[in-house]
């Protein structure tokens, strides 16, 4: 549009069109503001290291960890309740999915039948144990859910294979879904279970799991809620039990994010995030990659193309799609997740839980 104003004082009209198209204009790339984000700690009372972490709403947050810890608040974090299930201190819940206030499964890790599933349906008050491993090779590591009452819990490998649990009830029984639509691991692979996603789903029914440990690492891929698998190799370095892809986050069944590296403090990640747009059939590095080893990711809700990834060593964003990351703290996180209503928090060692701040 090509504009003829008169010298003078401009007619009331022409100011206003004048008005209209400087709005309209987009800012200058250095004139975009960026919120400033921060964390929130809310005291819990505890010292267990909290890996399993499930926000529901800025008002209701679930957290799981070491000595069979599990933690709920109802009012945002204010107070927390101690709603473990007893007689498992000696049990690590790294993983947990709740579905409200009421409503939660947790997952514990370990080898034989260290790993188990609990449901509870009353806030914690009593639980019901509803899947125990009797498998000595297998050692469960993450669960995910689709929905309500579709979910799935992955196994390292049994005779070769990532070993799937599903379940179609909302976690009161589980299934071993067959193993012939799994492809073989690689010597050495297996999942971490820092963080409780290293299996994450998006939509109704697909799943990814994350690996590393061995020569490289991978990303597996289901689109029929586990039951077939493909495979795929990422640029995230592997080649040792301490090193690879640690968690995922999928912002639909095509955008997603995967951060990893070398988990001892002694040790450099340079090369701590890759990225995908083809729903995990092709990784490319990020240009500007976390700067050490990272243990969890998840997308912000309330901005398209950013995401939160967290670590011992600190927290990070990306404003695109996960090309690139800025650190933005430098406390101590394991794992991070956002509820439905935007709200985002983190969780890790010594009882740390603390909520997104942005201003």
């Amino acid at each position: 549009m090509r504009l003829r104003i008169a010298l003078g004082a401009p007619s009331a009209a022409a100011a206003a069109v004048l008005a209209a198209v400087v709005l309209a204009a987009p800012l200058p790339a250095h004139a975009v503001q960026r919120p400033e984000l921060g964390w929130d700690v809310k005291p819990t009372g505890v010292t267990a290291r909290l890996r399993g972490l499930s926000p529901v709403s800025r008002g209701v947050v679930w957290a799981s960890g070491s000595g069979g810890t599990v933690l709920r608040t109802v009012d945002g974090g204010r107070s927390w309740q101690n709603v473990s299930p007893p007689g498992t201190t000696a049990l690590e819940f790294r993983d947990i999915e709740a579905f409200d206030a009421r409503r939660a499964v947790a997952l514990s890790i370990g080898a034989g039948p260290d790993s188990r599933v609990y449901r509870t349906d009353d806030g914690g008050r009593t639980w019901t144990e509803t899947f125990r491993n009797d498998e000595p090779q297998a050692f469960y590591d993450c669960m995910a859910f689709f929905d309500r009452r579709h979910g799935l819990a992955m196994s390292d490998p049994v005779d070769g294979r990532f070993r799937i649990l599903a379940t179609a009830d909302g976690g009161r029984s589980w299934q071993v879904l067959p193993s012939g639509g799994m492809p073989q691991a690689l010597p050495g692979e297996a999942g971490f279970a820092a963080s409780g996603q290293c299996l994450v789903t998006a939509g109704g029914r697909d799943a990814w799991l994350a690996t590393g440990g061995a020569e490289r690492s991978r990303v597996f891929h289901s689109g029929d809620r586990g039951r077939t698998w493909t495979v795929t190799d990422t640029p995230i370095p592997a080649g040792d039990p301490a090193r690879g892809v640690f968690a995922l986050a999928f912002r639909d069944p095509h955008r997603g994010i995967a951060v990893g590296g070398d988990y001892r403090i002694e040790q450099r990640s340079p090369v701590a995030g890759a990225v995908t747009r083809d729903g995990g059939a092709s990784w490319a590095v990020s240009a500007t990659p976390p700067p050490a080893y990272r243990s969890g990711v998840t997308w912000l809700p309330h901005q398209p193309s950013a995401a939160v990834a967290v670590g011992p060593s600190g927290s990070d964003v990306t404003y695109s799609d996960g090309r690139k990351w800025e650190t933005f703290d430098e406390g101590s996180f394991d794992t991070v997740s956002c509820a439905r209503d935007r709200s985002c928090w983190a969780a890790g060692e010594q009882g740390r839980i603390a909520e997104l701040t942005t201003r």
